[in-house]
């Protein structure tokens, strides 16, 4: 009897140490909407492309479009090019994505990345914030989270869902003929709004993005002292729907301890 119940401890103490091994490190977040599906990948980032080809094209007509040789663009791409690996445990369909960095001139401290991986910054929150290379894989890790946690597809189907009810929502709960009509209403990514638990996702997620790739997580604290200091009273337009500053840097920093451990393996990794 004492040996069955030896076995059966030292049984109990492999699973555990088995699930600790297996347990993920890095942030929690939930799982993905099913409003998703209400609206078509490959439609939405085809969509994304489009727009984010007019915008290029807009930009370039006003000499606005940073050439490929401007040392902020290759700076940015640069970044991207480390945090980009790290997208897949997020989203499968991320390493088929035709990725895109671009810099606007315009005095909007603004950024985003459109589904299928179109980024772009804007020359404001760059010169205003005097970002460092820590801070801007930050703002970056947090915008390619939007993408990767299919956030435009979640609001664009909960917009479609409201629009039809909750009747026909069942009934094409598979796509059907509701998914072309979320891409057909003409919706405009560059101003879709997210809500405040999509924006605190993505801080979450954008995080450890940053530290996987040998960037330090604790410049998300200065970065939202920087943009508190920027918004004057009125929150800049890139800041306007998400959660204050305060919340997020109490964020950033309960969840700290979950990211510095990857941080550190990455730079002593840079190191070898």
């Amino acid at each position: 009897m004492k040996q069955f119940a030896t076995k059966m401890i030292v049984l109990c103490v492999l699973l555990v140490c088995q699930n600790s091994v297996l347990a993920r490190e890095g942030v929690e977040v939930g799982k993905e909407s099913v409003f998703t599906k209400l609206a078509p990948a490959a439609q939405v980032e085809a969509s994304a492309a489009q727009q984010y080809l007019q915008l290029r094209q807009q930009a370039a007509q006003k000499n606005a479009l940073a050439s490929d040789k401007d040392p902020q663009v290759q700076r940015l791409r640069r970044i991207a090019q480390q945090l980009i690996p790290f997208t897949l445990v997020w989203n499968p369909r991320a390493k088929d994505w035709k990725w895109e960095v671009n810099l606007v001139s315009s005095k909007q401290i603004n950024a985003f990345c459109m589904p299928g991986g179109k980024i772009a910054f804007y020359t404001g929150i760059l010169d205003q914030l005097k970002l460092t290379d820590d801070e801007v894989a930050m703002v970056m890790g947090h915008e390619i989270a939007h993408a990767l946690r299919e956030h435009a597809r979640e609001r664009m189907g909960k917009n479609a869902a409201t629009n039809v009810g909750a009747s026909v929502l069942s009934a094409v709960l598979g796509v059907g003929q509701l998914g072309h009509q979320v891409i057909g209403s003409g919706a405009q990514l560059l101003t879709l709004q997210f809500s405040r638990d999509d924006e605190s996702e993505s801080d979450l997620v954008g995080m450890e993005l940053a530290a996987r790739a040998g960037y330090d997580p604790r410049a998300g604290v200065t970065l939202w002292e920087k943009m508190s200091a920027a918004s004057k009273g009125a929150p800049p337009q890139w800041l306007s729907t998400h959660p204050s500053g305060k919340t997020r840097i109490a964020d950033i920093q309960k969840n700290l301890p979950k990211v510095m451990p990857l941080y550190e393996r990455a730079v002593a990794a840079k190191g070898k």
